[in-house]
């Protein structure tokens, strides 16, 4: 069993109320919770390190990512950090001695992109620095919300090398090429209203706490039927695959397979009578 949550989480997290995540190993790094029952919470856990990224975080983030997928009950989940720093960057002392043959021999950061193969949605809400492996991961989730501390960046120019997890590929498709160019060769950080101006987060959380309002809308998503989320998710992540007729193509696809769910007679029956329907998820 976990050990309470409510001891470890940071400030801006422990207003929400928990429900019971049921038997699951005890993390080091991470700590999961169920901020209500069709919804989880997972919150970085190295504050000594700004919750820099290393390979035993990653490897523990991944396997929780493997067990939300497995359990029917979660709907949507929620990434988060603390309030000082959603991730400050890849930790530094466990890669500066690597060489080449090393890195490609092994594929290194290869595993840290496992989360694009999440199928549930996850929200991201991000206070404080999210740089270098940090920004990436927040770019990977399907929502980003920040909060007006949030400082995202990519500075791996200052270290000699450049983003190798995503940064320079979702970076680009999220703010364009010169933008994205300035804040990769420069290695210049951007405020949370300068990100939300760009595209990068889908908005700015002003008044109270980002991470509950993260919860709010990953709740509000898993009261829908969880094969149109799904479906949903994977529409929107084609268009950055396909051409724009590829893309149009695939959408309707799964828009004509959803007529073969029993959600969709609920949804479009409910909406016929005037009611909330009831999603089976079938």
């Amino acid at each position: 069993m976990f050990r309470s949550p409510l001891r470890h989480l940071p400030p801006l997290t422990r207003s929400i109320r928990l429900y019971s995540t049921g038997a699951a190993p005890e993390y080091t790094n991470i700590i999961i919770s169920r901020p209500s029952p069709a919804v989880q919470l997972i919150t970085l856990n190295r504050p000594k390190a700004l919750n820099a990224l290393n390979r035993a975080l990653m490897a523990e983030l991944n396997d929780a990512l493997d067990r939300v997928q497995e359990d029917d009950s979660t709907k949507a989940l929620v990434l988060t950090g603390s309030e000082k720093a959603f991730a400050a960057g890849a930790d530094i002392k466990e890669m500066k001695d690597k060489n080449f043959a090393e890195a490609y021999k092994e594929d290194f950061l290869a595993s840290w992109t496992r989360i694009n193969a999440f199928r549930k949605p996850i929200v991201g809400a991000v206070s404080g620095y999210a740089l270098g492996g940090g920004c990436e991961l927040a770019m990977m989730c399907d929502v980003l919300l920040a909060s007006p501390t949030a400082q995202f960046g990519q500075p791996e120019i200052n270290l000699g090398i450049i983003p190798g997890a995503g940064g320079t590929q979702r970076l680009t498709r999220a703010v364009g090429k010169s933008r994205a160019m300035e804040l990769v060769l420069s290695g210049r950080m951007i405020s949370a209203e300068e990100a939300d101006r760009w595209g990068l987060v889908s908005r700015v959380v002003k008044d109270g706490s980002v991470v509950d309002e993260a919860v709010k809308l990953a709740g509000t998503i898993a009261g829908k039927g969880a094969v149109s989320v799904q479906a949903g998710k994977e529409a929107v992540n084609a268009a950055y695959e396909l051409t724009l007729a590829e893309g149009l193509r695939f959408e309707r696809r799964l828009f004509h397979q959803l007529f073969a769910t029993e959600d969709q007679k609920e949804g479009m029956a409910a909406f016929a009578e005037k009611r909330k329907p009831s999603f089976k998820d079938q």
